[in-house]
């Protein structure tokens, strides 16, 4: 019973030192920031247990807005310039759809001008003739008017003079009415003639801002509906990081808030962001990312951005759909431990490593 007794109390023993051990190669690896070269939940885990109480730790995935490059009309779709991973300008054409049937309607449209531009020069014309009728049947009237006073005219000759006077006003009246009218009908026809013309303008379909080409999602000789979408863009100068982030701690989180993303495909670099938005409403824990507890049900969607002047060196490097780790500070002035110093690859180009 003794040996068995001391035998338990040398494993015992053995047991305490090789923890000790273990917790000392850990608290260097830290310090030394060799934690980046451990698996990223081992990583992970180890950075939990010595994170600072001003920093927190969440999960996430690298994100970037996408915009649908899509038809406004239904048509026919002629040809696709893009493919995907291609770079594009913002208003580069990208696409082009079928404009026979809209440029027969803009020539109809544009005869339909015309010939309203020539019915107002008629009725301007017949406006004229019914002024000049009814300048001569006023002067008529009271010439008759004068002689009648002198008795040299009869009243019915007078009366007569008076009726043509008010038929030449009304005629003329009448012809200015259809002047307006053919004036309404130029703007009409010019209003279709700049529909068309923007419906033409619109069957180009153009990039809405600089972006990479992410899906090409229909083929010259497809027929679209409205709304029918060809490519889609991803617009690298906005991307982030989305993770999630347990009620107690999203409480603390401020919009602004300081952050750094590691990547798992990448650990050895730390990337400075920024948190650009915290959700005004929880959700149920998603089941593609973990949280902190696992006990927790409701979390806070967030967004950790960065900065579009870095990007624009890394562009060539910008991938989404990594997952990584977002650490946040939550006091400002509290400094990042030197394993989350900002740490950059060097950019295409670029032939000495810098930090900044």
């Amino acid at each position: 019973m003794s040996i068995s007794r001391r035998k338990r109390t040398w494993f015992f023993i053995l047991a305490i030192v090789l923890i000790a051990a273990l917790g000392t190669t850990v608290w260097i690896a830290v310090d030394n920031d060799l934690v980046g070269r451990l698996p990223p939940p081992i990583r992970e885990l180890l950075q939990r247990n010595h994170l600072a109480a001003h920093l927190i730790l969440a999960n996430g995935r690298l994100e970037a807005t996408e915009v649908d490059v899509a038809a406004k009309l239904s048509g026919r779709l002629v040809n696709v310039f893009a493919r995907e991973g291609d770079t594009v300008e913002a208003g580069t054409v990208l696409a082009r759809l079928d404009t026979a049937s809209l440029e027969a309607h803009l020539r109809q449209a544009e005869a339909e001008l015309r010939r309203a531009e020539r019915d107002r020069d008629y009725a301007l014309a017949i406006v004229a003739q019914r002024k000049s009728e009814l300048g001569y049947a006023d002067r008529e009237a009271k010439r008759l008017l004068e002689l009648k006073e002198r008795n040299y005219a009869a009243e019915e000759k007078v009366d007569q003079a008076r009726t043509a006077a008010r038929t030449a006003e009304a005629a003329r009246r009448a012809a200015q009415v259809k002047v307006a009218e053919t004036e309404a009908a130029i703007e009409a026809a010019a209003a279709q003639i700049e529909r068309i013309a923007a419906d033409i303008s619109d069957s180009a379909l153009k990039a809405p801002r600089r972006g990479r080409v992410l899906y090409r999602m229909a083929e010259p000789g497809e027929v679209l509906g409205s709304g029918g979408k060809v490519l889609t863009l991803l617009d690298l100068t906005d991307l982030y990081m989305s993770f999630f982030l347990p009620g107690r701690e999203a409480g603390r989180v401020a919009i602004g808030a300081e952050a750094r993303l590691v990547l798992d495909a990448a650990p050895e670099y730390v990337i400075p962001a920024q948190i650009s938005f915290i959700a005004a409403r929880a959700q149920f824990t998603p089941k593609q990312v973990e949280t902190r507890s696992e006990r927790e049900k409701l979390v806070f969607r967030a967004k950790a951005r960065i900065d579009p002047a870095l990007l624009e060196r890394y562009e060539p490097l910008v991938k989404t759909g990594l997952p990584g780790s977002v650490y946040v500070r939550l006091d400002p002035q509290q400094s990042w431990p030197e394993w989350l110093a900002p740490k950059l690859p060097p950019w295409p180009g670029q032939t000495n490593h810098s930090p900044n």
